[in-house]
């Protein structure tokens, strides 16, 4: 599990599938930043693992501050998925 930071936004929110530097991971939470104030362009801060990871994800299995941090640009980034499927 790491942090990914997203300069722009390509569309994506919870539950996307994401390929950048060839590696395929689900986005557990997305946090949209710097609509208002902040950076020229929006930043989208996204937890993001494997599937495998979700568990503890969810039980909150993780310290957040001790994640590796990725920075890649929303042109660099390969959607699979934009959302997750809900199914009511």
């Amino acid at each position: 599990m790491k942090r990914l930071i997203i300069h722009g936004d390509p569309g994506i929110r919870k539950g996307a599938i994401v390929e950048y530097d060839g590696e395929e991971v689900v986005c557990f939470a997305v946090t949209r930043n710097g609509e208002w104030h902040g950076p020229e362009k929006v930043q989208l801060w996204c937890t993001v693992g494997a599937d495998s990871e979700f568990e503890d994800f969810e039980k909150r299995n993780f310290t957040p501050h001790f994640l590796n941090v990725d920075r890649v640009d929303a042109d660099d980034i390969d959607v699979v998925r934009a959302k997750a499927d809900l199914e009511l």
